[in-house]
């Protein structure tokens, strides 16, 4: 009898640990399961937070979080060095989105100037943005009226390896300007407004949206001229350089500006990386250029961002989910 109830025990003892080590009953219907929702994140890089590249960058943040969340997709926008570091950046995989200047991205894609011997091949295009207009300021009473009349004279042409330097070079060289009959200085724009205003410089070129704060706080001073790029030199940079536009700066836009001057741009872009899903990258598009007064809240520089130019001076490749987008509405 003993013998029988020890074995019974054991037997019992078995099977109950047996059905401890089931796999639970499947929850009924009713019984709420807690999920994860897989999220794809996109790294937006901008520049400084000074800058327009940080609060537009921002806007388009907001936008993707507010109208492709629901997708699975969500986005944050970083300060950055801006154009070039943000193109190396997307080449190294550190980010998924970034605004740069379209000149950067044609160099950055095609291994030369900053990027010689160290081309970034997966950059791809989303849009171009706005106009940075090159803007070659002077002093009415320095006597420079045409970019032919600075050759001989001192020239900023931007800080030490910007993109400011290589887009003023370029411009020179199809004025036939250089180092050899021209005195260069590479100064940042707060630099060549300053030394505008000192006299040590004749002539400096910013680039950036106008109107630009350093020329207008240089304007309250001096009597400022803006120097005209004319149509020959804008012909000749656009066969060798494809980023190039043409810009008109209006009357007015600084203090003393008493007539419209012809100049060049080249635009502020959104780029990506070519491994970005081409759905993702379709539906941050659309999303965009749908919501683009919520841009215009950001910064007033968002007012030229429009659907009918978002393909102006597109200089690289551009993503399949972007293509498809403006095939979509007739663009491409």
């Amino acid at each position: 009898m003993r013998k029988s109830l020890v074995f019974f025990v054991l037997l019992s003892a078995i099977v109950i640990l047996g059905c401890a080590q089931q796999a639970p009953e499947k929850p009924s219907e009713t019984t709420p399961v807690a999920t994860t929702p897989e999220v794809y994140h996109l790294t937006i890089l901008t520049g400084g937070a000074a800058g327009t590249y940080y609060p537009i960058g921002g806007a388009m943040a907001n936008i993707i979080n507010k109208y492709v969340y629901v997708d699975g997709v969500e986005a944050t926008a970083v300060t950055s060095g801006a154009s070039v570091a943000n193109a190396r950046k997307l080449g190294s995989g550190e980010a998924e989105l970034a605004l740069l200047q379209n000149d950067i991205a044609y160099y950055a894609y095609h291994g030369i100037e900053m990027f010689k011997d160290n081309p970034i091949k997966n950059i791809r295009g989303i849009a171009t943005l706005y106009p940075e207009v090159i803007q070659i300021v002077t002093l009415k009473d320095k006597g420079i009226r045409t970019i032919y009349d600075l050759k001989g004279k001192k020239v900023a042409v931007g800080a030490p390896g910007s993109g400011t330097a290589v887009d003023a070079l370029q411009i020179l060289e199809a004025a036939g300007i250089n180092e050899s009959n021209t005195h260069f200085e590479y100064l940042n724009f707060k630099e060549v407004a300053d030394a505008l205003k000192d006299g040590t410089i004749d002539a400096g070129f910013i680039v950036a949206g106008v109107p630009t704060s350093a020329v207008m706080e240089l304007a309250s001073v001096r009597d400022v001229y803006i120097v005209e790029v004319p149509d020959e030199i804008y012909e000749k940079l656009k066969e060798k350089y494809p980023f190039y536009t043409q810009y008109i700066i209006p009357a007015e836009t600084y203090k003393g500006l008493d007539k419209d001057v012809k100049s060049v741009a080249v635009m502020a872009m959104l780029a990506t990386r070519e491994d970005i899903p081409k759905d993702i990258i379709y539906k941050v598009t659309k999303a965009i250029f749908e919501h683009t007064d919520e841009l215009v809240e950001a910064h007033q520089r968002a007012k030229d961002i429009t659907l009918e130019t978002a393909l102006d001076g597109m200089s690289i490749p551009l993503h399949p989910g972007a293509e498809k987008f403006y095939k979509e509405k007739g663009l491409i």
